[in-house]
C-alpha cells in the first residue's frame, strides 16, 4: 500500500431482516390502534358496544378478503414495491378516522388502513424468509416487530388522542412515513444479500408437496387464536376499567400489557422452539391460554392485569411459529400461506367482534367474554395430532 494511504473498511449494510421488523412495527401499529381508538369513540361520539366492534369489523372485513389474494399474486410475481406503498396507505386510513363525526365514513377510513395492511402482510413474509434464508429464528424478530407495533399502538393513540382529542388524528401518520422509508431500505439490503450469493454455489432444490389438509387445520387453530385476541384487543380496555372501577388510564395499561406480553411471548416462542420443536410448543401454548383466559374473565381486582399478560404471551409465542409452520405446509405458495396466516385468518377474528358487542349490549361484557375461554381448548384439538412439516412424525424440532 502507497505511503500515506489507509485501508478503506467497507461500510456495512444494516441487516435486512432488522429493518423489515421495523417496518412490520410501523405498519401493525395501524392494526392497535383501530382497537386503541375505541374507547375514544365510545366516550366522544358515544357509540354502543356494538358500534364502537363494527369499527374493528370495517377494519377486517376488507382485510381479510383481499389479504389472500395479494398472497396469491405474490406467489405468480415478486411485487416488492407493495411494501411501502401499503405502509402508508394503512397509516393514512387510520389518520382519516379521527376527522369528522359520520359513521359512515368513519368506518370507509378503517377499511381503506385493513386494505394496505392486508397489502403488506403476504409480500412481506415472502421478503423475510427470503432475507433469512429460511430461518425460523430470524422469522421470530420479523414477527416480534408486528407485535411491538400492536404494543405502542395503545400508548402512541392515548398521546395523540387523549391530548388533542379524536381531531389529532392525522398526527397518526407519522410511523407510516417512517414505515415506508424503512421498506425501501430493507428492500434494498435484500438485494445485495441476492447478488452477493447469486454466484456462490446452489444445491438442486428439494422436490416438496403442498399439504393442504394441515394447512387447513393449522388456519382452524388459528382463527380460533384470532377471535379470542380480537374479541380481548377490542373490549379488554373498557372491560377491565369496568373491573377496577377505573378511568381510561386503567384501561389503556391493560390493552398495553395485552400487545407487549405478545412481544416477550414471541421471543420466547422461538427459543423454545429451538429446544422443543415447533408443534409442542404450539400445542402447549393453546392450552394455557384456555387457563389465562378464563383468568381474565372470571379472576376480579387487579390481579386481572397478570392474567391479561399471561393470555397475551400464550396467543402470541406460536406467532411466529404459525408463520413457518404455514409456509412449510405450502412450500409452493408462500405468498398464499402467508396471507391466510399472517391475514386472512387474523382478521376474521374482526368478524366475531360486533357479535361479542352484541351480547354485551344485552347483557354485560363479562357474558359476552365468557365463550373466548372454549375457543383456545377448540384451537389444541385441531392441532393434536398436526405432524411437522416433511416429518413422519409429531413434534420434530424445526431448523
Amino acid at each position: 500500500m502507497p505511503a500515506g494511504e489507509r485501508a478503506v473498511t467497507p461500510k456495512r449494510s444494516p441487516n435486512p431482516v432488522l429493518l423489515l421488523s421495523l417496518g412490520h412495527a410501523c405498519v401493525d401499529v395501524y392494526q392497535g390502534a383501530v382497537a386503541a381508538l375505541v374507547p375514544f369513540f365510545v366516550s366522544e361520539r358515544a357509540y354502543s358496544y356494538a358500534a364502537a366492534s363494527g369499527v374493528v369489523l370495517a377494519a377486517s372485513l376488507l382485510s381479510s378478503v383481499v389479504q389472500p389474494l395479494f398472497g396469491a399474486l405474490t406467489d405468480k410475481w415478486s411485487l416488492p414495491w407493495l411494501l411501502p406503498v401499503s405502509t402508508l396507505i394503512g397509516g393514512a386510513g387510520v389518520a382519516c378516522a379521527g376527522l369528522g363525526s359520520n359513521y359512515t365514513l368513519t368506518l370507509l377510513a378503517v377499511a381503506v388502513s385493513g386494505i394496505g395492511v392486508a397489502a403488506y402482510h403476504p409480500e412481506a413474509a415472502r421478503v423475510a424468509r427470503q432475507a433469512s434464508r429460511g430461518s425460523h429464528t430470524a422469522m421470530s424478530w420479523f414477527s416480534l416487530g408486528g407485535n411491538l407495533g400492536f404494543a405502542t399502538a395503545p400508548l402512541m393513540v392515548a398521546a395523540v388522542v387523549a391530548t388533542g382529542g379524536l381531531g389529532a388524528s392525522p398526527l397518526l401518520v407519522v410511523p407510516a412515513l417512517a414505515g415506508a422509508a424503512l421498506c425501501a431500505a430493507a428492500l434494498r439490503g435484500v438485494r445485495a444479500v441476492e447478488e452477493a450469493a447469486a454466484g456462490s454455489a446452489r444445491t438442486a432444490p428439494v422436490e416438496t408437496k403442498d399439504d393442504w389438509p394441515s394447512f387447513l387445520r393449522l388456519t382452524g387453530a388459528i382463527i380460533c387464536r384470532s377471535i379470542v385476541f380480537t374479541g380481548l384487543s377490542t373490549f379488554i380496555a373498557l372491560y377491565v376499567r369496568e373491573r377496577t372501577g377505573g378511568g381510561e388510564v386503567f384501561g389503556t395499561v391493560a390493552l398495553f400489557v395485552l400487545y407487549l406480553g405478545g412481544a416477550v411471548g414471541t421471543v420466547a416462542g422461538g427459543k423454545l422452539a429451538a429446544r422443543h420443536g415447533r408443534m409442542p410448543v404450539v400445542r402447549w401454548s393453546y392450552a394455557l391460554t384456555v387457563l389465562a383466559v378464563a383468568g381474565v374473565v372470571l379472576v376480579p381486582g387487579p390481579l386481572v392485569y397478570f392474567f391479561v399478560a399471561l393470555a397475551s404471551a400464550g396467543l402470541y409465542v406460536p406467532f411466529s411459529l404459525h408463520i413457518t409452520l404455514g409456509q412449510d405446509y405450502l412450500p409452493r405458495r408462500m405468498g398464499t400461506a402467508g396471507g391466510v396466516t399472517l391475514g386472512l385468518t387474523v382478521s376474521v377474528g374482526g368478524l366475531a367482534s360486533p357479535l361479542i358487542g352484541a351480547v354485551a349490549d344485552a347483557s354485560s361484557l363479562r357474558t359476552a367474554l365468557m365463550p373466548l375461554i372454549a375457543l383456545p381448548a377448540l384451537g389444541w384439538l385441531l392441532l393434536r395430532t398436526l405432524r411437522e412439516p416433511g416429518s413422519g412424525t409429531a413434534g420434530l424440532p424445526g431448523s
